[in-house]
């Protein structure tokens, strides 16, 4: 959070004052009075300078955005990005020509990029968001390749009638396997680990 104390002959000139050292706009800040200052005789004697705190507004979805712009141009991949927001979720759809190397391996450099933008929009935050990002519709081609993965491991964990351990996915990914597998009878799913590290675990159902 940024904030300036500033002073002034007035209270406009304290604030324009504040602006001017947080290289912002007023519409973008909060600004508290703390004293209104006092003319004085004459303008001179017994004048008080007027006091303001100001504080910017920071949007913590646009912090995310900057961070991924930032981070695409780093990478060579520079992207366009497209937000859409649903209650706290929040998506980030990016576009670009080199958009496969935001995406990496089996989405691996995309799920790295979602968790450390979902840190930066919680640093700035007043509530919890969680952030989806997504690239070529990527996330809905994944969910069918761990759809049909699920269902695979499951008919595994049956006929093994051992447990079966997936490779670490983010909570978005996890959630896709879980109810994938609600309704089968056979196996039953938890997850296990800590993030970012955080696995499914596919167990047998016991035969009585």
């Amino acid at each position: 959070m940024k904030q300036v104390t500033a002073t002034g002959q007035t209270v406009e000139e304290a604030v324009e004052s504040a602006l001017a050292q947080l290289q912002t706009t007023k519409d973008r800040t909060d600004v508290d009075i703390i004293d209104e200052g006092k003319k004085g005789i004459f303008g001179i004697f017994g004048s008080r300078p007027a006091v303001v705190k100001v504080t910017m507004i920071i949007d913590p979805i646009e912090e995310a955005k900057k961070f991924l712009i930032q981070v695409s141009e780093q990478m060579g991949a520079p992207v366009e990005i497209e937000i859409k927001r649903e209650g706290k979720q929040v998506y980030f759809v990016m576009t670009g020509e080199k958009i496969a190397l935001l995406i990496g391996k089996r989405g691996q450099t995309l799920n790295s990029l979602q968790y450390l933008t979902q840190l930066v929009i919680n640093r700035f935050s007043k509530q919890y968001l969680t952030v989806i990002l997504d690239a070529e519709d990527y996330r809905n081609r994944r969910s069918e390749t761990l759809i049909q993965l699920a269902h695979r491991l499951a008919g595994k964990a049956v006929k093994s009638g051992k447990d079966v351990a997936l490779e670490p996915m983010p909570s978005y990914e996890r959630k896709v396997i879980h109810t994938a597998l609600s309704e089968n009878k056979g196996v039953k799913t938890f997850s296990d680990g800590t993030e970012p590290h955080r696995f499914i675990v596919i167990t047998p159902m016991k035969r009585s």
